[in-house]
Parts: C-alpha cells; structure tokens; sequence
C-alpha cells in the first residue's frame, strides 16, 4: 500500500473555451494556445503557481483529432512536439513530455497512469492537458482565412502514436467507420432489448438530451451553452437535421468547438511542501481503464462488456457501491453510451444528472479530451462538496475502450494502482461472435439496422446481421433506392430476414425485407 506521503493528488484544474467569430485572425485560437491557456489556470488554481511551475517534469498531451486520422494533412499545418511546446508557453521545463494514444477514454487512463508514477516517486508534479480548435479551423476555411499551427518547441518526446485499431478490415469494408454512422447500430440494439418503439425510444432519448443541455446552458465553459427542449430535440428541422436514424443533430456530440482542458497533478508531500492547502487537494480513489473486442466479435451488440467492468473495478477498488456516489460525468458522446452507463450503476438518469459538464453534445465534443473538461469540473464540484464522492467514465472509440476514476477530497484508507490485466483477459479469452465471410447468398437476421442521411436525405442503409454461423456487416449501396426507403419506412426492422451477397468482398443486401417465419437468430442475448 502507497504511505501517506506518497498518495497522488489532483491540486489544479483549468477550463479555457473561445467563441471566435473569424473577424480577427490573430484572435483565432489553437490547440497549443488553448492547452496553454487551461494549464496556466490549472497552475493558479493550486494556490502554489511558481512553486509548481519549478517543480513541473513532465507534461502529458492528449492527442487531438486531427492527429488521430492515419496520413491526415491538416491545412493548418501541425505541431510536431505538443508537450514541449506547452512547456515553452507556461515559461517551464519539461523534463518529459508525452504526446497519447488517440481515443475519449485517454484523460481518465492518463491520470490513473501517472497517479501510479506520482505513487512510485517517478514525478514531482505532472501536468495533463489537451484541447480542440476545430471550430476555428472551419471558421478560417469558410473565411478564406489560412491559419498555421506548426510552430513547435523541441525537446524530450514520447509520441505513443495512434495506438491500436479499433475497427477491423472487414467491418471498414462493409460500412463501419465514422463514429455517428455506426454507434446506431448499438443505438437500436439497446432499443429493441428495452422493448421500445422507434417514436418511444426517440422521446426517451429527447428527454435524456435535454437534461444535459440544461446543465451545459448554466456553464460558463460551454461552447453551445443553450437549454433545448424535449420538443426540439424530438424534432427533425433545419437546425436539427437527420444524420443517421435515430440520430438528429443535437442528438450527438458536436465537434466545432475551441476548448482546452489541463489537471495538475502531484503528491501529498510535494503538497505540503508546497504550501498547497487541503482544500484544493482531490484524491482519485479507485479506477479501471479495458478496451473491448472488434465490434464484429462481441456477443451483444444492446450491451457494453467494457463499460460495465470498468465500472464495476472502479467503485470496488473504491470501496464503495454507486449508491455512495454524489455526482457522475458519464461520456455523453451518443445516448447509449449514458444509458448503458445508467443500467450498470443502477441509477436513475432521471433524478441523478450524469453529468458536471453538459455532455458532449452541449457542453462540447473536443475531441479526445472531452474527460479532462469532465474531470476538472468533477474537481471543483468535489471542492464545493467536501466528502462526496464523483465518477467519472471516460469511453474511445466505438464503445472499445473505456477508463473510469472514483475521486474524493476524503482521504484514501489505503490505495494502490489498480491492475486491470484480469478484466482484460477475461474479455480477450472470453466467448466471441464470428465475422462471416459470405461467398454464396446467405439469409441472415436482422439484429440492428441504421439509414444514414445526406443532404438529400436517406443515402445508405446499413445492418448488422447474425446467424448460426455468426456475424455479417451489409450495406444497402448507394444507389439501392428502393431497400434505403424500405428501411427508413420499416416500422422495426429487426428480426426480420434478408438476403446477404457479396461484390468484391463487400457485402448488399437485397432488396426486399420479407417478414421471417422465425428470426434465425434472436435479435439480442445476453453477455
């Protein structure tokens, strides 16, 4: 067990977003200016700012979007050293600067890395930040403005890359791919195992929206701080157009904005020495961070195997059940993801808000590092609320890897860095679904279906099929009219039978969704 003197602490948190209008090109924000903007705030916040600053031997920055797409070019250009070149703005030396692994889940798996390292007297102080000037870059593109964020400071580097593929070959090949195309396939899955209508599930999730935007609306760092009702949120329109069924715009999170996020973290005893006050000081108490199977593989596609363990990990190495949790920020990236989130807690969304930020679809979607933004606001929450405990569920990808933290101003009984490597293993050694290669026409179940929308409305359907011999992704084709309007018309599709083929290894189905006389598989089971 970590003496005392040894337990790692949160003492900083700062919080920076930029309405910029495009008028002024020297006022356009960037991913450096914004992380350096946060961190300076989350210096000031420790009560100890040039002690810390003496003190700072590494800065850890969480990989933006840009940077995350494999070959991308941004017209921006990029800086080529992130955490040296925060260094160089805060007038500090970073004796080691780390540049993640793309993915939501990496602000929460970062502070539970280096509070193991902090534990372990590796670190004095560590700084944690990340931001997001997408918003900026496309107000400069529809202003003919160009914008350059090359410039970089040299120094020390670990740039852990992309870090592993989340989608497979053969999901890419047929139709998997951008976040808001394939996350309603576990969007109507989870509908059809909570037994709900189309129109019921698209209330329900209105009334899940709108309490997040409630909570965004009062906060200062939104970047889209306006409450929306249930009826504009159920409602499709100019403002709030269709992108995949049963997602309209406000439904998911929303990538144009100008945010930046830091953590300052160090030690009970450099606190101290500091001079840093107990009131500033919050202790991550329990944490877990696993990444799931490739979607093809999972037994279910209603349910997150990784979410709920993570969360189940972090509350037990806690010491604590989530009756004893006070506030939660749950990623809010899609609905699904806080209602999975809701279903494993045994909590109800309705009474206890899961969110300290507004979520991602109001307060902002800033990339990677959306949890930094959810992990400051949880510290000053917990300041507020001395003794209450906060959890925070940081998710990547596509429900693929998750990482939680349980974090208090009480003092840990006893802590330890928490080894995940049993949950792990029991999902990569655990029952998998098989990806079927179709060479011959197949009939297949429909178990969850999604038509994805262009500006001329419905475009391409796609499905997730299974049968006795496993799993099979299909589209519907680009020029499929007909089986596009038959899906956006069905009234349930799933656990209906269709006709699979394949062209070039990619999979179609056929037109025509008869009704089975039995579904060949059922349309959800259980983990």
């Amino acid at each position: 067990m970590t003496a005392e003197s040894d337990l790692p602490i949160l003492v900083g948190v700062g919080q920076h977003t930029v309405h910029w209008d495009g008028s002024n090109p020297a006022d356009a924000p960037d991913p450096i200016s914004l992380c350096v903007a946060a961190s300076e705030a989350a210096i000031r916040d420790s009560t100890a700012p040039e002690v810390l600053r003496d003190r700072l031997d590494a800065v850890v920055v969480v990989r933006t979007f840009a940077d995350s797409i494999p070959g991308n070019v941004p017209p921006t250009g990029r800086c080529a050293n992130p955490p040296q070149s925060v260094a160089r703005g805060l007038g500090a030396e970073a004796g080691a600067g780390v540049y993640s692994i793309s993915g939501g889940d990496q602000p929460q798996k970062l502070v539970n890395e280096f509070a193991d390292r902090l534990s372990r007297g590796e670190h004095r102080a560590v700084l944690l930040c990340g931001a997001e000037a997408t918003a900026a870059a496309k107000t400069a593109r529809r202003a003919g403005l160009e914008l350059d964020w090359s410039a970089s400071a040299n120094g020390p580097l670990e740039d852990r890359g992309l870090g592993p593929m989340l989608l497979t070959e053969y999901e890419i090949s047929n139709g998997l791919g951008w976040p808001a195309q394939t996350y309603p396939l576990f969007e109507e899955a989870l509908r059809a195992r909570m037994g709900l209508d189309r129109e019921a599930y698209l209330a329900l999730m209105a009334e899940l929206l709108s309490g997040l935007s409630t909570i965004a609306a009062a906060n200062p760092f939104a970047q889209f701080p306006q409450a929306r009702d249930a009826e504009f949120l159920i409602t499709a329109s100019k403002e709030n157009f269709p992108i995949a069924s049963p997602y309209l715009k406000w439904h998911v999170a929303q990538e144009s904005v100008n945010q930046g996020a830091a953590v300052l973290m160090t030690t009970v005893a450099q606190a101290r020495e500091a001079g840093i006050g107990e009131d500033r000081w919050v202790y991550l108490h329990g944490h877990s961070a696993v990444q799931d199977r490739p979607i093809t593989e999972r037994n279910d596609l209603s349910r997150s195997r990784s979410l709920e363990l993570v969360l189940q990990q972090s509350l037990s190495t806690s010491g604590i059940d989530a009756s004893a949790v006070a506030a939660f920020d749950i990623y809010s990236c899609f609905p699904c993801v806080v209602l999975l989130a809701a279903e494993a807690l045994g909590v109800d969304w309705r009474t206890s808000p899961l969110t300290v930020t507004g979520g991602l679809p109001f307060f902002g979607g800033p990339g990677n590092n959306y949890s930094m933004h959810a992990i400051a606001s949880m510290v000053i929450r917990l300041r507020e609320h001395p003794g209450d405990f906060g959890l925070v569920l940081a998710n990547g990808g596509f429900l693929s890897k998750h990482a939680a933290g349980v974090y208090s101003t009480r003092t840990p009984q006893q802590w330890s860095a928490v080894d995940s490597s049993e949950l792990q293993r029991s999902i990569d050694e655990g029952p998998a679904v098989t990806g079927i290669t179709v060479t011959e026409e197949t009939l297949a179940t429909v178990e969850s279906s999604t038509v994805i929308h262009g500006r001329r409305g419905g475009e391409r359907g796609l499905l997730s099929l299974r049968n006795e011999s496993g799993r099979v992704f299909a589209q519907t084709g680009f020029e499929a009219g007909a089986t596009v309007s038959e899906l956006a018309s069905c009234t349930e599709t799933i656990g209906k039978c269709v006709r699979v083929h394949s062209i070039n290894g990619n999979n179609f189905v056929r037109p025509n969704l008869p009704e089975a006389p039995k579904p060949l598989f059922p349309a959800s089971s259980s983990t």
